[in-house]
């Protein structure tokens, strides 16, 4: 038995949350494997609807073992939050969740310091959403993080007082007091007391060595479907440098997120719009700052789960898109939000793009410094409602169209269609 993936083709909010809560009947093990609470999936089913920042989003089905991997940082006051939610819907995290003890911890300076860093890049700011992602994995990078398996060890407090105090003179550094910066509203001394109150909270979900227990799991013959969070466009290493995440959000960051040898990955399934988003700064070629742009934003409720902030909107983009299929070795693709383009009389696509009068099928180093001019085909709209459509056979022709456009682009076929948020607004071909 091998782990299948499941991750986001673009720049985040694909809908990652939705498709694994859809499938996770047909596994016995749901792993976050990377990111942290800058995530946000969402997950709309029986009237409601459910935002999951670290927990992974098999969480819902109470038979399936839901993991936060190693490669996951976790903020134990956000976590505390999201735990009580679930348990005010009846969800019992306690037995189907469990927690690597390789796992990062963000603790309240962290924090601090990515408010400051961002701060002080001025109009180049990447677009943080200063949970303290980027300063908790650059602590792990330079060994001197603390993991959540420390708190079960005697000197865990002394070592929190160390790397706060290490912190500390940094953002002093720039020329500020931390005692007097506020995180969520609340000042460091307030914050942190809750921080440790959240810790406490958490301390009732069980701690595991993830990586035996997902191999073990695998020898056992057990399916497992491994989560990611933001999208391959953000990857550390291939997205839009420096607009990017801080972890490896490719197929690749499973194996070391999760402790699996490359031989153990099976499936990697692909999820994408029917168009194109981006929140923050960073390039975005198909951007639209048209009507056509306000209607794909309002329609898609394309604001942010977890900050609220607007997102960008434009075209889907096939370079950006077969770059990261040959990044992930996808092996089925699966497309989210096709309702929002249902009233357009024509849907656009990026089909290549220019670099001073070049032309180029896929992003390249240079994309990130250089203008770039999209080149645009226009296709048919279907302008037809097809939320409540249930069988492939009843989609339009047009919508069919471009499907069949996009499968013989990217030589994959799209296996899910996503038609709305509910659970049952979904065709599995």
């Amino acid at each position: 038995m091998k782990v299948d993936v499941l991750l986001g083709l673009q720049w985040g909010d694909e809908g990652k949350g939705k498709i694994t809560d859809v499938l996770t009947p047909q596994y016995d093990i749901i792993a976050r494997f990377q990111g942290g609470p800058n995530a946000g999936h969402t997950l709309e089913f029986d009237g409601g609807k459910h935002v999951l920042h670290t927990i992974p989003s098999g969480i819902f089905h109470s038979d399936k073992i839901n993991i936060i991997g190693n490669g996951v940082i976790i903020d134990p006051y956000i976590l505390a939050a999201e735990l009580r939610k679930l348990r005010d819907k009846k969800v019992t995290p306690e037995h189907n969740l469990r927690i690597s003890k390789r796992a990062h911890l963000i603790i309240p300076t962290h924090r601090l310091l990515d408010f400051v860093y961002e701060t002080s890049k001025g109009a180049s700011k990447i677009g943080s959403t200063l949970k303290g992602i980027g300063p908790s994995y650059t602590d792990k990078v330079s060994r001197s993080g603390l993991r959540i398996g420390n708190t079960l060890m005697a000197d865990f407090r002394e070592k929190y007082e160390e790397l706060k105090e290490s912190h500390f003179r940094i953002i002093r550094s720039y020329g500020y007091v931390p005692e007097e910066l506020s995180i969520d509203k609340m000042l460091l001394s307030e914050y942190e007391k809750q921080w440790f109150e959240g810790l406490d909270y958490i301390k009732d979900i069980p701690l595991i060595d993830s990586e035996l227990f997902i191999n073990e799991s695998i020898a056992q013959g057990k399916r497992i479907l491994a989560e990611g969070a933001q999208g391959a466009m953000l990857d550390i290493d291939f997205g839009t440098y420096p607009y990017v995440t801080s972890s490896n959000t490719i197929t690749a960051g499973v194996c070391a997120g999760l402790g699996i040898s490359p031989q153990k990955v099976g499936r990697v399934l692909g999820v994408f719009k029917a168009y194109c988003t981006r929140v923050g700064s960073g390039p975005f070629p198909s951007e639209l700052f048209d009507e056509t742009g306000d209607i794909l934003r309002v329609k898609g409720n394309e604001f942010g789960s977890t900050t609220g902030r607007a997102r960008r909107c434009g075209w889907i983009d096939l370079p950006a898109l077969k770059y990261s299929i040959m990044l992930n070795g996808v092996t089925d693709l699966v497309m989210m939000k096709a309702d929002v383009l249902d009233e357009l009389p024509s849907v656009g696509v990026v089909t290549a793009y220019k670099i001073k009068g070049n032309r180029f099928d896929f992003p390249l180093f240079e994309s990130i410094s250089e203008d770039l001019e999209p080149e645009v085909e226009m296709l048919k709209g279907w302008q037809e409602n097809i939320t409540e459509l249930q069988n492939w056979s009843d989609l339009p022709v047009a919508f069919k169209d471009y499907i069949h456009y996009l499968e013989s682009n990217f030589e994959l076929p799209v296996s899910v269609i996503s038609l709305g948020p509910g659970r049952k607004q979904t065709i599995i071909r």
